[in-house]
């Protein structure tokens, strides 16, 4: 029987230590704006809410990472995780349709829940997660509608948040051949 083998937890050390203080030096930074500007109001409730967010995406990065040693898997998985970690920041920062309080932006939340659903039900293989990330796509680009209705400046920016979902499910694609 052959031996299993498992990536090297060890392999891209530095990389990791890179990203992980990438992470902590983003959550200092609004507790250093809120130094040198009023503009910047944060409690303890945002920075909680933007660590889990933060550290979330990573976790779920590095487990990928660790379960997958295709490249195209590794950067599906990659540009997913920062196309849904966008979607979730900037609707509780500013909101994509009109201020962070419409709740149209809610539907953000359905675009993200399709991609996280579907990997399960995929359970995370490429082909599956390929059609996951199209359906998640094409859900992103359903929002535009309820866009077009209230604030028809921001169409443009919710429907181009379809790409980075497109090219994950193409490089989902191409690891299935890896």
């Amino acid at each position: 029987m052959a031996a299993q083998t498992y990536p090297d937890p060890r392999t891209g050390k530095g990389l990791r230590i890179a990203a992980w203080s990438a992470a902590a030096g983003l959550l200092l930074l609004p507790a250093i704006a809120m130094q040198f500007t009023r503009e910047v109001v944060w409690g303890p409730v945002d920075f909680l809410v933007a660590a889990v967010l933060i550290g979330g995406t990573g976790l779920v990065f590095e487990l990928a990472i660790r379960a997958r040693t295709s490249g195209a898997y590794r950067a599906g998985v990659a540009l997913a995780l920062f196309t849904a970690f966008l979607t979730i920041w900037i609707n509780l920062a500013v909101g994509m349709i009109g201020d962070e309080g419409n709740p149209l932006n809610l539907l953000f939340g359905g675009v993200v829940a399709v991609a996280v659903l579907g990997g399960f039900l995929a359970r995370f293989q490429p082909v599956g997660m390929a059609w996951t990330m199209a359906a998640t796509a094409l859900v992103q680009a359903a929002t535009v509608i309820p866009a077009l209705t209230t604030e028809p400046r921001t169409a443009g920016l919710i429907a181009g948040f379809a790409l980075p979902w497109l090219l994950s499910a193409a490089l989902f694609r191409a690891a299935r051949r890896d």
